[in-house]
Protein backbone atom coordinates (compact mmCIF):
# COMPACT_ATOMS: atom_id res chain seq x y z
CA UNK A 1 0.00 0.00 0.00
CA UNK A 2 1.66 3.06 -0.74
CA UNK A 3 1.79 5.58 1.19
CA UNK A 4 1.55 9.55 1.25
CA UNK A 5 4.32 11.76 2.62
CA UNK A 6 2.14 14.34 4.37
CA UNK A 7 0.24 13.96 7.40
CA UNK A 8 -0.57 15.40 10.79
CA UNK A 9 -0.93 13.66 14.39
CA UNK A 10 -1.10 14.40 18.00
CA UNK A 11 -1.32 12.33 21.35
CA UNK A 12 -1.56 13.63 24.65
CA UNK A 13 -1.11 11.65 28.05
CA UNK A 14 -0.81 12.20 32.20
CA UNK A 15 0.88 10.14 34.46
CA UNK A 16 2.15 11.54 37.89
CA UNK A 17 3.48 14.77 38.06
CA UNK A 18 4.44 14.87 34.24
CA UNK A 19 1.88 16.03 31.10
CA UNK A 20 3.54 15.12 27.75
CA UNK A 21 1.47 16.57 24.28
CA UNK A 22 3.23 15.24 21.18
CA UNK A 23 2.61 16.85 18.02
CA UNK A 24 3.73 14.97 14.93
CA UNK A 25 3.58 17.14 11.00
CA UNK A 26 5.49 15.32 8.12
CA UNK A 27 5.75 16.90 4.56
CA UNK A 28 7.43 15.75 1.57
CA UNK A 29 11.26 15.62 1.34
CA UNK A 30 13.83 13.45 -0.80
CA UNK A 31 15.35 11.89 2.53
CA UNK A 32 14.07 11.71 5.78
CA UNK A 33 14.69 14.30 8.27
CA UNK A 34 13.92 14.78 11.40
CA UNK A 35 13.29 17.94 13.12
CA UNK A 36 12.51 17.84 17.04
CA UNK A 37 11.32 20.86 19.34
CA UNK A 38 11.80 20.12 22.67
CA UNK A 39 10.08 21.81 26.00
CA UNK A 40 13.68 23.52 27.59
CA UNK A 41 15.68 21.42 29.92
CA UNK A 42 14.35 18.23 27.97
CA UNK A 43 16.43 18.18 25.44
CA UNK A 44 18.78 15.20 26.91
CA UNK A 45 15.58 13.14 25.05
CA UNK A 46 16.62 14.04 21.36
CA UNK A 47 18.38 10.91 20.90
CA UNK A 48 16.01 8.64 21.97
CA UNK A 49 13.27 10.13 19.65
CA UNK A 50 14.91 9.58 16.84
CA UNK A 51 14.88 5.87 16.75
CA UNK A 52 11.25 5.57 17.10
CA UNK A 53 10.76 8.17 14.26
CA UNK A 54 11.91 5.84 12.27
CA UNK A 55 10.40 3.07 13.03
CA UNK A 56 7.47 4.79 11.00
CA UNK A 57 8.41 6.99 8.25
CA UNK A 58 11.44 6.31 5.64
CA UNK A 59 11.41 9.47 3.50
CA UNK A 60 10.00 13.32 4.19
CA UNK A 61 10.83 15.89 6.77
CA UNK A 62 9.44 14.81 10.63
CA UNK A 63 8.49 17.85 12.55
CA UNK A 64 8.27 16.73 16.22
CA UNK A 65 7.28 18.90 18.89
CA UNK A 66 7.54 17.64 22.10
CA UNK A 67 5.38 19.60 25.04
CA UNK A 68 6.34 18.24 28.77
CA UNK A 69 4.79 19.72 31.89
CA UNK A 70 5.73 18.92 34.81
CA UNK A 71 3.60 19.82 38.36
CA UNK A 72 5.53 20.04 41.52
CA UNK A 73 5.97 17.17 44.33
CA UNK A 74 6.84 18.02 47.79
CA UNK A 75 9.98 15.85 47.36
CA UNK A 76 10.95 18.78 44.55
CA UNK A 77 12.08 21.06 47.26
CA UNK A 78 15.40 20.49 49.80
CA UNK A 79 15.98 23.40 52.35
CA UNK A 80 19.66 24.36 52.55
CA UNK A 81 20.47 24.52 56.55
CA UNK A 82 24.06 25.49 55.77
CA UNK A 83 23.47 28.76 53.26
CA UNK A 84 20.68 29.61 56.06
CA UNK A 85 22.37 28.67 59.31
CA UNK A 86 25.62 30.62 57.39
CA UNK A 87 23.28 33.89 56.65
CA UNK A 88 21.79 33.91 59.97
CA UNK A 89 25.25 33.71 61.54
CA UNK A 90 26.71 36.32 58.63
CA UNK A 91 23.77 39.03 60.01
CA UNK A 92 24.33 38.57 63.72
CA UNK A 93 27.93 39.74 63.14
CA UNK A 94 26.86 42.57 61.07
CA UNK A 95 24.25 43.87 63.61
CA UNK A 96 26.50 43.09 66.24
CA UNK A 97 24.15 40.84 68.10
CA UNK A 98 23.44 37.28 69.05
CA UNK A 99 22.28 34.57 66.49
CA UNK A 100 19.11 34.27 68.14
CA UNK A 101 17.67 37.73 67.74
CA UNK A 102 17.73 37.35 64.02
CA UNK A 103 14.58 35.41 62.95
CA UNK A 104 14.45 32.75 60.14
CA UNK A 105 11.27 34.24 58.08
CA UNK A 106 13.40 36.99 56.25
CA UNK A 107 16.44 34.60 55.30
CA UNK A 108 13.80 32.22 53.28
CA UNK A 109 14.26 33.86 50.49
CA UNK A 110 17.61 34.59 49.85
CA UNK A 111 19.72 32.86 47.28
CA UNK A 112 20.09 29.00 47.76
CA UNK A 113 18.18 28.57 51.05
CA UNK A 114 15.43 26.67 49.11
CA UNK A 115 16.54 24.57 46.47
CA UNK A 116 14.22 22.98 43.64
CA UNK A 117 14.68 19.93 41.83
CA UNK A 118 12.59 20.63 38.85
CA UNK A 119 12.89 19.15 35.41
CA UNK A 120 16.15 18.48 33.66
CA UNK A 121 17.69 14.80 33.39
CA UNK A 122 16.49 13.98 37.06
CA UNK A 123 13.40 13.74 35.55
CA UNK A 124 14.20 11.33 32.66
CA UNK A 125 14.05 7.65 34.64
CA UNK A 126 10.42 8.21 35.58
CA UNK A 127 9.65 10.38 32.47
CA UNK A 128 10.88 8.79 29.23
CA UNK A 129 8.18 5.21 29.53
CA UNK A 130 5.33 7.96 29.07
CA UNK A 131 6.82 10.02 26.46
CA UNK A 132 7.79 7.02 24.27
CA UNK A 133 4.00 5.70 24.45
CA UNK A 134 3.14 9.38 23.71
CA UNK A 135 5.54 9.70 20.28
CA UNK A 136 4.13 6.20 19.50
CA UNK A 137 0.31 7.05 20.00
CA UNK A 138 1.32 10.32 17.32
CA UNK A 139 3.12 8.18 15.25
CA UNK A 140 0.23 5.85 14.70
CA UNK A 141 -2.10 8.81 14.37
CA UNK A 142 -0.06 10.50 11.74
CA UNK A 143 0.52 6.62 9.52
CA UNK A 144 -3.18 6.20 9.89
CA UNK A 145 -3.75 9.64 7.64
CA UNK A 146 -0.68 8.69 5.26
CA UNK A 147 -2.18 5.80 4.34
CA UNK A 148 -5.51 7.21 3.88
CA UNK A 149 -3.96 9.30 1.57
CA UNK A 150 -1.76 6.71 0.03
CA UNK A 151 -4.93 5.15 -1.06
CA UNK A 152 -6.26 7.91 -2.76
CA UNK A 153 -3.07 8.57 -4.51
CA UNK A 154 -2.55 4.97 -5.89
CA UNK A 155 -6.29 5.10 -7.31
CA UNK A 156 -5.14 8.97 -9.33
CA UNK A 157 -2.03 7.26 -10.37
CA UNK A 158 -4.00 3.78 -11.83
CA UNK A 159 -6.23 6.56 -13.74
CA UNK A 160 -3.64 8.62 -15.35
CA UNK A 161 -1.48 5.14 -16.38
CA UNK A 162 -5.39 4.06 -17.79
CA UNK A 163 -5.17 7.58 -20.09
CA UNK A 164 -1.82 6.77 -21.02
CA UNK A 165 -2.26 3.48 -22.15
CA UNK A 166 -4.95 4.57 -24.31
CA UNK A 167 -2.96 7.11 -25.42
CA UNK A 168 -0.59 4.69 -26.03
CA UNK A 169 -2.77 2.41 -28.26
CA UNK A 170 -4.20 5.73 -30.33
CA UNK A 171 -0.03 6.55 -30.93
CA UNK A 172 0.61 2.58 -32.28
CA UNK A 173 -2.70 3.29 -34.98
CA UNK A 174 -1.93 6.29 -36.20
CA UNK A 175 1.99 5.44 -36.34
CA UNK A 176 1.46 3.32 -39.46
CA UNK A 177 -0.79 5.95 -41.54
CA UNK A 178 2.28 8.19 -40.98
CA UNK A 179 4.30 6.37 -43.64
CA UNK A 180 1.22 5.76 -45.82
CA UNK A 181 0.44 9.70 -45.96
CA UNK A 182 3.74 10.76 -46.65
CA UNK A 183 4.33 7.71 -49.75
CA UNK A 184 1.04 9.26 -50.84
CA UNK A 185 2.10 13.09 -50.93
CA UNK A 186 5.70 11.94 -52.33
CA UNK A 187 3.52 10.05 -55.25
CA UNK A 188 1.67 13.16 -55.76
CA UNK A 189 4.46 15.30 -55.51
CA UNK A 190 6.32 13.08 -58.32
CA UNK A 191 3.65 12.43 -60.64
CA UNK A 192 3.46 17.22 -60.31
CA UNK A 193 7.26 17.21 -61.46
CA UNK A 194 6.51 14.77 -64.18
CA UNK A 195 3.82 16.47 -65.75
CA UNK A 196 5.57 19.86 -65.26
CA UNK A 197 9.41 18.99 -65.83
CA UNK A 198 9.15 15.58 -67.32
CA UNK A 199 11.52 14.55 -64.94
CA UNK A 200 11.74 10.84 -64.83
CA UNK A 201 11.73 9.16 -61.46
CA UNK A 202 12.11 5.40 -60.80
CA UNK A 203 10.11 3.27 -58.28
CA UNK A 204 13.12 2.26 -56.51
CA UNK A 205 14.11 6.03 -55.93
CA UNK A 206 10.34 6.13 -54.80
CA UNK A 207 10.49 2.88 -52.48
CA UNK A 208 14.10 4.30 -51.41
CA UNK A 209 12.65 7.72 -50.57
CA UNK A 210 9.93 5.99 -48.25
CA UNK A 211 11.73 3.61 -46.87
CA UNK A 212 14.23 5.98 -45.40
CA UNK A 213 11.06 8.14 -43.91
CA UNK A 214 9.86 5.35 -42.31
CA UNK A 215 12.87 4.45 -40.47
CA UNK A 216 13.42 7.94 -39.31
CA UNK A 217 9.88 8.17 -37.68
CA UNK A 218 9.59 4.46 -36.09
CA UNK A 219 8.57 4.64 -32.99
CA UNK A 220 7.48 1.34 -32.42
CA UNK A 221 10.72 0.70 -29.95
CA UNK A 222 9.24 3.75 -28.31
CA UNK A 223 6.16 2.11 -27.78
CA UNK A 224 7.28 -0.75 -26.18
CA UNK A 225 9.40 0.65 -23.56
CA UNK A 226 7.36 2.96 -22.89
CA UNK A 227 4.25 -0.18 -22.65
CA UNK A 228 6.68 -2.10 -20.39
CA UNK A 229 7.51 0.81 -18.05
CA UNK A 230 3.92 1.57 -17.03
CA UNK A 231 3.50 -2.17 -16.65
CA UNK A 232 6.40 -1.62 -14.32
CA UNK A 233 5.41 1.37 -12.40
CA UNK A 234 1.44 -0.35 -12.07
CA UNK A 235 3.51 -3.34 -10.25
CA UNK A 236 5.31 -0.93 -8.07
CA UNK A 237 2.10 1.01 -7.20
CA UNK A 238 0.02 -2.11 -6.02
CA UNK A 239 3.06 -3.89 -4.71
CA UNK A 240 4.04 -0.77 -2.68
CA UNK A 241 7.49 -2.57 -0.99
CA UNK A 242 9.81 -0.66 0.67
CA UNK A 243 10.68 3.07 -0.62
CA UNK A 244 7.94 3.09 -3.71
CA UNK A 245 8.78 6.52 -4.22
CA UNK A 246 12.37 6.71 -5.18
CA UNK A 247 11.70 3.73 -7.80
CA UNK A 248 8.44 5.51 -9.38
CA UNK A 249 10.82 8.56 -9.71
CA UNK A 250 13.14 6.03 -11.04
CA UNK A 251 10.79 4.64 -13.45
CA UNK A 252 8.88 8.25 -14.60
CA UNK A 253 12.48 9.52 -15.90
CA UNK A 254 12.31 6.32 -18.57
CA UNK A 255 8.63 7.14 -19.04
CA UNK A 256 9.86 10.80 -20.40
CA UNK A 257 12.78 9.72 -22.35
CA UNK A 258 10.36 7.88 -24.27
CA UNK A 259 8.32 10.29 -24.89
CA UNK A 260 10.39 12.55 -25.58
CA UNK A 261 11.54 10.00 -28.13
CA UNK A 262 8.76 9.89 -29.63
CA UNK A 263 7.39 13.53 -29.96
CA UNK A 264 10.96 14.62 -31.81
CA UNK A 265 10.09 11.78 -34.25
CA UNK A 266 6.80 12.66 -34.71
CA UNK A 267 5.88 14.18 -38.28
CA UNK A 268 2.33 14.67 -37.77
CA UNK A 269 0.03 16.63 -36.08
CA UNK A 270 -2.24 14.53 -34.62
CA UNK A 271 0.60 12.26 -33.65
CA UNK A 272 2.24 14.86 -32.23
CA UNK A 273 -1.15 16.01 -30.29
CA UNK A 274 -1.44 12.40 -28.80
CA UNK A 275 2.39 12.33 -27.79
CA UNK A 276 1.74 15.73 -25.69
CA UNK A 277 -1.17 14.33 -23.56
CA UNK A 278 0.99 11.55 -22.79
CA UNK A 279 3.55 13.93 -21.30
CA UNK A 280 0.79 15.55 -19.60
CA UNK A 281 -0.61 12.50 -17.68
CA UNK A 282 3.15 11.29 -16.88
CA UNK A 283 4.01 14.99 -15.62
CA UNK A 284 0.78 14.43 -13.67
CA UNK A 285 2.18 11.31 -12.39
CA UNK A 286 5.54 12.99 -11.94
CA UNK A 287 4.08 15.63 -9.67
CA UNK A 288 2.02 12.61 -7.19
CA UNK A 289 5.26 10.65 -6.72
CA UNK A 290 7.30 13.42 -5.44
CA UNK A 291 4.41 12.88 -2.29
CA UNK A 292 4.90 9.56 -2.39
CA UNK A 293 7.03 7.79 0.51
Amino acid sequence: MLMSMTGHGHAKRHDGPFVVAAEIRTVNSRYLKLVPRITDGYTSLEPRIDPIVRQYFHRGTVYVTLDIERMAEESDYRLNTLALSSYRRQLANWLGCDEQHVTWEPLVGLPGVVQEALGGWRDEPRLWPLVEQTLHQACQEVQAMRRAEGQAMAKDLTNNCTAIRALLQAVRRRAPEVVDNYRQRLAERINKYLADYQVEVSAADLVREVGLFAERVDISEEIVRLESHLQRFEHIVSDAADNPGRKLEFVIQEMLREANTMGAKSNDAELSHQVVEIKTHIERLREMVQNVE
